[in-house]
């Protein structure tokens, strides 16, 4: 396995020899003090000895392809640490550290990471063509062997990281997938096509590292069909991560990783080497495994592929009555928000429910800790009305309070229980909530949401595992019209609507004016639109709404009838002022939403029953 010569051409090399990788140079640059938190790209400049110890300790393991210490040496990762202007000057130091530990007998490849890095998944990712091509640039003039693209989630991301980086240079492109699901990335591809499209797209070497130990990626490959005369590489994690005697580890051991080797060898992978927890230890194993061996012609699998997604799904259940978006497009629907309790008796709430539907509304919406205050969980409740009494329920789902393992687990329990209407909303911060030293979890935003709840809709995961069902979900976006630049809040809203939403509801509106500029600003969309109309209940709660709620502001003469009135008199006024709203809304939308105050049911019930005599004067007037 030794090289004859460091000058020989790496395709060339990998057609006939087998190639021992390094291992990870965080696990190790952590194992000797640096700690967590820090960048460790920036060490090329502040500690180069520390970084060559590391690349000598698997060279001396037996590791003939170093990798350098730049896999977040990008201008977006750096400029976390306000290096963002020293890209170039790190990755050139960054190969000259790797050159000295390389002698004369080991490739040296600039290592290029994934910007996404694990986060979610943006719509548009040419924001990363520049920063791909400085660092890859840097990289090249350092004069390195090849480029190693890798721990990258997205083909699609990898695609363009390719589609920039193959003109610049002829050296050889490793081109690795980190997959969270065997045999799948997490934008859905099955590996047969996302290793044919590396292929075409011109990468020389392709591969899988990261996330999975040897044994899931060994499985990836058994059931994966490599494009001919493809070359393979494969950096596997040290096992799954995991808590050992109250620490952090990763269980693989060194004589494990060797023994997977021989089995990664037997699928014609070429190129062997460790990612996250492996250590020279492991390396060494990997060498000693490999010596004096060749490498064995890939057969590859005999089973169907197919175009993403490629996965074979079932429809889910019939809905037993046509969603508020098939509705809406023909007749006035009614939305009414009713917010779930703050203690633990729902009765009250489902008798409220109840009155509701049996006055006229087409759904009852439930917001999922509005205001970050606690209030009994909305997917209990709509189980309740849904199971009970027939009712159906339209779910706020909130970014702000799971985790996107949480996210999916909550939108699966929803599915099973058919409960498949649902309004994406970011959420108010938890810290002005009635729990403010709460955590507010924000792994995506509400547009990010959308797109991943269409991609269960799909039958695809988050994490991009094909599932046996499509998930039928209508998702709605929230459009708040209280704003001093309309034009920005609806280029907000537009979007949401690429993003996949189905429908918008408003922020209540308070004047008819308001009414008008909200047609005028979304009729262009295309989706359909629930306007907003709550009633006020006492002068108090006009100026608190006014005042110290987002999202929502009144007209001077709303303001102004309130202060008039009192108690009683003071909620017919409201439900007076609501009324009028409801006679120019029904002139524009279809869609009518209206939000109970203070869970008082009976207003909403008689704006309902008003709403649906001024709907029907209005369509008759029309025709």
């Amino acid at each position: 396995m030794e090289l004859t010569t460091r000058k020989k051409d790496l395709r060339a090399y990998l057609k006939d020899h087998l190639l021992v990788g390094d291992g990870a140079m965080a696990t190790q640059l952590h194992g000797l003090g640096v700690p967590v938190g820090v960048s460790f790209e920036e060490l090329c400049l502040s500690n180069p000895r520390l970084v060559h110890e590391v690349h000598t300790s698997y060279y001396q393991a037996g590791a003939r392809f170093l990798e350098t210490n730049t896999y977040s040496a990008n201008r977006d990762a750096l400029s976390r640490y306000g290096l963002e202007h020293k890209v170039a000057r790190i990755n050139r130091l960054a190969v000259a550290i790797a050159r000295e530990a390389a002698q004369d007998d080991a490739y040296v490849a600039g290592s290029i990471g994934s910007i996404l890095a694990g986060r979610v998944k943006k719509k548009v990712l040419d924001e990363y063509r520049d920063q791909y091509e400085e660092q890859a640039i840097a990289l090249l003039h350092a004069g390195v062997d090849g480029l190693i693209l890798e721990t990258f989630l997205d083909l699609e991301e990898l695609l363009l990281a390719i589609e920039v980086i193959r003109p610049l240079t002829d050296v050889p492109v490793i081109a690795q997938l980190a997959t969270l699901e065997v045999g799948r990335t997490r934008d859905g591809y099955a590996l047969t096509d996302a290793f044919s499209e590396l292929k075409a797209a011109g990468a020389d070497v392709i591969g899988l590292n990261c996330r999975l130990g040897p044994a899931e990626l060994l499985r990836s490959f058994e059931n994966t069909v490599i494009p001919e005369e493809a070359l393979l590489s494969v950096f596997p994690n040290a096992g799954r991560l995991g808590m050992t005697d109250g620490e952090y580890a990763f269980k693989s051991s060194p004589e494990y990783f060797g023994q997977s080797a021989l089995r990664l060898r037997e699928q014609g992978v070429r190129l062997i080497g460790g990612c996250c927890g492996t250590t020279p230890a492991h390396v060494k194993a990997i060498a000693d495994a490999l010596e004096s061996l060749e490498p064995q012609a890939r057969v590859n699998p005999t089973i169907v592929t197919g175009d993403r997604p490629a996965i074979s799904v079932q429809n889910t259940r019939d809905r037993e009555k046509p969603s508020i978006v098939e509705r809406v497009k023909t007749a006035t629907t009614i939305i009414v928000e009713f917010d779930p309790p703050r203690d633990l008796d729902a009765d009250q709430f489902l008798h409220g429910c109840c009155e509701l539907h049996k006055a006229g509304a087409d759904a009852i919406t439930l917001a999922d800790n509005s205001l970050a205050t606690v209030r009994m969980s909305n997917m209990a409740l709509g189980a309740l009305m849904k199971s009970r009494h027939g009712i159906d329920p339209l779910l706020h789902l909130a970014c702000r309070d799971r985790n996107l393992i949480g996210q999916q687990s909550h939108l699966m329990g929803l599915h099973a229980l058919g409960i498949d209407q649902i309004l994406v909303i970011t959420g108010d911060p938890s810290r002005f909530g009635d729990l403010p030293g709460a955590s507010s979890v924000f792994d995506v935003t509400s547009f990010d949401l959308i797109r991943m709840v269409k991609q269960l809709n799909e039958g695809v995961s988050f994490s991009g595992r094909p599932l046996k069902q499509k998930a039928q979900f209508i998702v709605g976006a929230a459009f708040n019209p209280n704003v001093r630049n309309m034009d920005a809040a609806v280029a907000r809203l537009e979007k949401k609507v690429e993003a996949g939403a189905d429908y918008i509801m408003t922020q209540p509106v308070y004047d008819a004016e308001s009414i008008r500029n909200v047609y005028e600003a979304t009729k262009h969309i295309g989706i359909p639109v629930f306007i907003g109309i709550m009633p006020l209940t006492s002068s108090r709660n006009a100026e608190f709404l006014h005042n110290e709620v987002p999202g929502i502001k009144l007209s001077t003469e709303a303001l102004e009838r309130m202060k008039k009135v009192q108690g009683e008199a003071a909620r017919q006024e409201g439900i007076a002022i609501a009324k009028e709203l409801v006679d120019t809304a029904v002139r524009y939308f279809n869609g009518i939403y209206l939000i109970t105050p203070f869970n008082y049911y009976e207003m909403a019930v008689e704006l309902i029953q008003y709403t649906r005599q001024q709907s029907s004067l209005v369509r008759m007037a029309q025709t």
